[in-house]
């Protein structure tokens, strides 16, 4: 028998959220039919310019990061105060809980607060899960080029994220579909600019089924500075990080990814263009055309341009920008449902 997936309930390790702001204290339940702790939690206010925030359990429920700024770690126990069996707790931010307003939250599952990890040259305080493929470490830098850090993931990583904790410094991504030969390259998080080509990323060395190589770059390895990584596996039915070619065209390119989509995450590594995010959530049934920039602090958009059909197997391109369909695109996606449970029941489309 064919193996399809090895999830068949995504809703245990990943779920998008929408809900409305009290501008007080508040608890959100996840919406699936499944129970899941949060590990990290990805906030936007959906109304408004306030800056996105990252919360985690390893660095700690009150350490607040802005993936749209090169600003460093910040105590802010206003936004969340605790992750649930079910969901998380919010105080009175209005980037998170501001009143009447709608928010959009983006939760993956890890393994708890995690533990001491030291099978890289710099050791690692991590948590993992094994199954879904997600990773959250922190670790404080040698400033040695070359030195490694575990990631326990088991597989190569197909996606990680690093940010410096301690100092003002850009997000810099990895993605293994960013090229030919991704170990050169890098993009920001926090920024528009193309793919470019650095050995400071990765030392221009691949990363191993354990193991991720720093290069020299300042934001990921200067000596003594505390970071955090956030780092993804491929699970067939659950994620897919990968890449197309967009044809400029409002027929726009299919992408298969094995699975209906919950959240798809795209960026142009050709072209100065904004980091594109599209979910199950904020639109229930298709074309998905709510769109928000990852890279900034703009309010939620809408438009014929960005339009995309969430599909049983993938995304269908239906709108002519070039942030998401023109030259090469590389993405991100995680599961709703797989395309064919391990019982081989297909899902259905939206």
């Amino acid at each position: 028998m064919a193996v399809y997936t090895t999830i068949d309930d995504p809703e245990k390790y990943f779920q998008t959220v929408t809900y409305t702001g009290n501008g007080s204290t508040q608890s959100i339940t996840l919406p699936g039919d499944s129970d899941m702790q949060p590990d990290m939690v990805w906030f936007k206010r959906r109304d408004d310019t306030d800056q996105a925030k990252i919360h985690d359990s390893v660095r700690g429920v009150d350490k607040r990061l802005i993936p749209s700024a090169t600003s460093a770690e910040a105590d802010d126990d206003d936004v969340v105060t605790a992750f649930n069996s079910d969901g998380f707790s919010l105080g009175d931010d209005d980037s998170s809980n501001a009143s009447s307003a709608s928010h959009v939250a983006w939760c993956w599952k890890a393994n708890g607060s995690g533990g001491a990890q030291t099978d890289g040259d710099i050791d690692t305080v991590r948590s993992t899960n094994t199954t879904s493929l997600f990773t959250v470490a922190t670790y404080t830098a040698s400033g040695t080029t070359g030195d490694t850090i575990g990631h326990g993931l088991g597989v190569k990583p197909a996606l990680y994220i690093i940010k410096s904790r301690d100092e003002a410094r850009h997000w810099r991504v990895y993605h293994h579909k960013n090229t030919s030969a991704p170990e050169t390259e890098f993009l920001g998080l926090n920024v528009t600019n193309a793919t470019e080509d650095d050995a400071g990323m990765t030392n221009d060395t691949a990363p191993t089924t354990s193991l991720i190589t720093l290069g020299s770059m300042i934001e990921l390895n200067t000596s003594g500075e505390d970071y955090v990584m956030y780092a993804w596996g491929e699970v067939q039915g659950f994620s897919k990080f990968g890449s197309y070619e967009g044809n400029s065209d409002a027929d726009g390119p299919f992408v298969y990814t094995g699975f209906r989509p919950a959240m798809i995450i795209v960026k142009n590594i050709d072209r100065s263009e904004a980091w594109k995010i599209w979910d199950n959530k904020r639109d229930t049934y298709n074309v998905a055309e709510h769109t928000i920039n990852l890279d900034a602090a703009t309010a939620e958009n809408a438009t014929a341009a960005q339009k995309i059909d969430i599909l049983s197997n993938g995304f269908k391109i239906r709108g002519t920008s070039t942030e998401y369909n023109h030259s090469t695109m590389v993405y991100a996606a995680w599961a709703e449902a797989p395309f064919v449970n391990s019982n081989g029941v297909p899902c259905n489309a939206r």
